[in-house]
């Protein structure tokens, strides 16, 4: 372990400071905000789109900007952040983040609206990669599953009560309240972060490794651990696109299914912190590979759902999957990342993971479109039982802090079984 670890492991054994307590002003509280401006921004993508003469299908697709545009930051968010370190990328997002805002707010064509929406899913690339490169540096690796769990739990409270706020806000102002909620909520995010410094061993790098440079030094391990993030990504995104389908098939009203959304995901926020100790405790496999089996069975049950009860029950089983595995991919990114280039290979970690969460509802639209609605829930079944394979074979079971690099992070060598 490096001096900063094991000062900081010292103090946690002797009940000196808690390692994530210092961080709650400066990340967790700002990823909560960060999270309401997405959620409260989400519902009103599509009515504002429509307000602006879209058709239903247009409309629909302007959500999948959000993915796309952070599928693209992908692919640049890692010399972004090792060029400008933690702290200015975090600022530099956030003000993207805030014009793309900015431009919803004031769009008077589709286009303009669709092109605020791509700035911020690009911003949120760069803000989520900076966060984590933070996270992954500055956390004794004893408490790096609890950091990012912690981390993705309060994204996801956020996003849980976004949509509340937004509710209100929308009220009052009318349709693009959702926007002045996400906007406000941009600006407390990237001011509350911005206060902290770049953690040790971090700091501007004079000439990032390309996006080509990672991909040809970590061909294997994207091509089989990162499969299985891909394949996780398809798991967890399709719940969003397909139990509003479903609850439709089976004649749900609209508010019904918006509740019974609500209901599963408060039992993802509620798995959140629980699946970082038991990530911390007993390693990473014992999370990744239950999270997308409980997803498989919630899919493979959902078909046979035709009541409010048993749709309720398949809604918590997904929720309880989802968020079970909260946390764990951005955990393993930081566990096998390379001391050298380290946000660079994040970048493309995070991106086989965003890649999945693109291709999935994308996926289900299509399927939906081809095929009965059935058949489309079967088939994400499948790649999520593949997934569950993939996972199990190469997700790196950490029980302990391995060998250690003189950086901190751990010997991506020693990572396998």
């Amino acid at each position: 372990m490096t001096s900063v670890d094991d000062e900081q492991s010292q103090k946690v054994q002797a009940g000196v400071d808690h390692p994530l307590r210092s961080l709650i002003g400066t990340v967790y509280l700002p990823a909560a905000a960060y999270g309401v401006g997405q959620g409260a921004a989400a519902p009103v993508m599509v009515l504002a789109a429509l307000n602006l003469g879209a058709s239903p299908a247009l409309a629909g697709l302007t959500v999948a900007l959000i993915g796309l545009g952070q599928v693209v930051g992908d692919t640049c968010s890692g010399q972004i952040v090792a060029r400008l370190g933690e702290r200015k990328s975090i600022i530099a997002a956030s003000s993207l983040a805030a014009v793309g805002s900015l431009t919803c707010l004031a769009a008077q064509t589709v286009w303009m609206l669709c092109t605020g929406i791509f700035a911020v899913g690009l911003a949120n690339a760069v803000w989520g990669l900076a966060r984590q490169n933070y996270l992954s540096l500055s956390v004794p690796f004893a408490w790096r599953a609890r950091a990012m769990s912690l981390f993705g739990g309060a994204m996801r409270f956020g996003f849980f009560v976004g949509p509340l706020i937004g509710a209100a806000a929308i009220l009052v102002i009318g349709t693009r309240g959702g926007f002045v909620v996400q906007l406000i909520a941009i600006v407390v995010a990237g001011s509350l972060m911005a206060r902290l410094a770049d953690p040790p061993g971090a700091g501007a790098v004079a000439s990032p490794l390309g996006l080509t440079t990672v991909c040809r030094d970590h061909a294997r391990l994207f091509a089989t651990l990162g499969a299985g993030s891909l394949l996780l990504g398809i798991a967890r995104s399709t719940r969003d696109a397909i139990l509003p389908l479903w609850a439709n098939h089976i004649g749900l009203s609209p508010a019904t299914s918006s509740l019974l959304f609500g209901v599963g995901a408060a039992a993802d926020v509620l798995c959140a912190y629980p699946a970082g100790h038991l990530m911390d405790r007993f390693g990473r496999t014992f999370v990744a590979v239950p999270s997308i089996v409980v997803l498989a069975v919630g899919y493979l049950i959902l078909p046979f759902t035709a009541t409010v009860a048993t749709f309720t029950v398949v809604a918590v089983i997904l929720g309880v999957g989802n968020g079970f595995g909260n946390g764990v991919i951005m955990t393993i990114g930081a566990d096998v990342a390379p001391p050298t280039g380290r946000a660079e290979f994040l970048a493309v970690w995070r991106l086989t993971h965003d890649a999945g969460f693109l291709a999935g509802p994308l996926s289900i639209a299509l399927a939906a479109a081809l095929f009965p609605l059935a058949a489309a829930v079967f088939t994400v079944a499948g790649l999520s039982g593949i997934g569950a394979g993939v996972l199990a074979r190469y997700v790196p079971e950490y029980t302990r802090p391995p060998d250690r690099h003189p950086s901190g992070t751990a010997d991506p060598r020693k990572s396998g079984r």
